[in-house]
């Protein structure tokens, strides 16, 4: 398990690379003013942070792509986090729910809020929420540099954060959710259960794979 101020710090680091940059300011909201970024929507939110926590699923999820494309970067980016101890030290799992992966963000979202770092805002109409945006203030980006700056070890986030994003390719919180489903584990897992492990499967899976390139 985590501490709500290490999800705090994660959360951050994931709204401040995942956050989609704003043309202007938005002047109509004074709470907005000082934003930099969005992240639209609490499932996107959601299902980027599940492939953050998950190694495991990130590096199968690769492997998927290396079959369809045949890319070697991306049996070496497996490689790397499989051939490591990341799916076991760095794997922190997440809660099945009706829509899939999901941790409640509550408290993280607090800290960063209290701290004037994000806002957020729900989306809809009075009494029937659509949405949660998650909007990126200047001072949340001048803190997630300082952090990077003064704690070398948070620059893992910032790395898997990008693979995380380069992976999702842009979907959004539906499209990134019904990907995740195609898991036999993640789809299987009980609701109110912790998604299990599935890295000695895709251990296994790229031990094949390598053995096929060593063979071709």
């Amino acid at each position: 398990m985590t501490s709500r101020e290490q999800d705090a710090v994660r959360i951050l680091l994931l709204i401040d690379g995942a956050a989609d940059p704003l043309p202007a300011p938005i002047a109509e909201d004074s709470a907005l003013v000082d934003a930099v970024g969005v992240v639209t929507g609490q499932l996107r939110l959601q299902k980027l942070d599940f492939w953050l926590r998950s190694p495991d699923f990130l590096a199968d999820e690769l492997l998927n792509d290396y079959e369809r494309t045949c890319e070697p970067r991306l049996l070496e980016l497996a490689g790397q986090i499989l051939d490591s101890e990341e799916p076991e030290v760095r794997r922190y799992p997440m809660l099945r729910h009706h829509f899939g992966a999901y941790e409640p963000l509550d408290d993280a979202l607090a800290v960063l809020r209290s701290a004037g770092l994000i806002v957020r805002r729900r989306r809809g109409r009075l009494g029937h929420t659509m949405r949660h945006d998650y909007y990126l203030l200047a001072r949340g980006r001048e803190v997630a540099r300082t952090v990077i700056a003064q704690a070398p070890a948070f620059r893992y986030y910032v790395e898997r954060v990008q693979l995380v994003l380069d992976l999702a390719d842009g979907r959004g919180g539906n499209q990134l959710k019904n990907r995740q489903y195609l898991q036999i584990e993640y789809a299987t897992a009980a609701r109110g259960t912790r998604i299990a492990s599935i890295t000695d499967r895709a251990r296994g899976r790229l031990a094949q794979l390598r053995a096929a390139v060593h063979v071709a």
